[in-house]
């Protein structure tokens, strides 16, 4: 198995958004960051020959972590196509051999009907730009609905948001830990060429 370092040098060839829309928060996870959730995932013995599912994929960077750690499969869901395509490239550059299903689809309204044990990873849009903050509950609706475990990216403060969503639908909190979110300038509204957001991550053990 890669170590986690090893896995950041691995995705750090995927290629972020070639036309982000704000509107949608489209923010290319940074590998360093992907790579430490998918390797805390990989220890808990959430990815070896289970499902990995990927709410808003964008261009496939938790969905390629995922994929390289040995899982069953793969479905990434993206409402934007653009994105997709970039995520399909990004596929042929990382080299994984794993089958990944790569799916145009509302993330929040999934087309899945899986039976087999699923691990959900994503980093959900938190609702700063499109006026709809907590934008990331109908992610985790989504999460409770189809996962037993899964690992999300929020914004800082989330905590007991969080922990009392997850107790109101079966799930609980595992793991939580802060992490750094490098963002890069690239909407009008961005004064800074680069900026650090600090986010948390969250592990949710779902009953199912």
């Amino acid at each position: 198995m890669a170590t986690k370092r090893e896995l950041e040098g691995q995705l750090a060839v995927v290629a972020g958004f070639e036309n982000p829309q704000a509107s949608l928060e489209q923010y290319p996870t940074p590998p360093e960051l992907a790579a430490h959730v998918i390797h805390l995932a990989d220890l808990q013995g959430d990815i070896t020959d289970r499902t990995v599912v990927d709410l808003g994929a964008g261009t496939g960077m938790f969905a390629l972590g995922a994929a390289l750690r040995g899982p069953r499969r793969v479905i990434g869901l993206e409402l934007d196509g653009g994105p997709l395509r970039t995520a399909v490239e990004n596929r042929r550059r990382v080299g994984t051999t794993t089958p990944i299903h790569w799916i145009q689809a509302d993330a929040t309204r999934p087309p899945l009907r899986l039976d087999e044990p699923v691990t959900v990873v994503m980093n959900p849009p938190f609702g700063a730009q499109n006026g709809q903050e907590g934008a990331d509950r109908a992610f985790l609706t989504t999460a409770a609905e189809i996962a037993g475990v899964s690992y999300s990216v929020h914004n800082t403060g989330s905590q007991e948001f969080i922990e009392a969503f997850a107790a109101d639908n079966g799930g609980t909190v595992t793991h939580a830990f802060a992490a750094e979110f490098d963002v890069d300038r690239q909407f009008d509204h961005h004064t800074d060429e680069r900026r650090a957001i600090d986010t948390e991550v969250y592990r949710i053990e779902w009953d199912r």
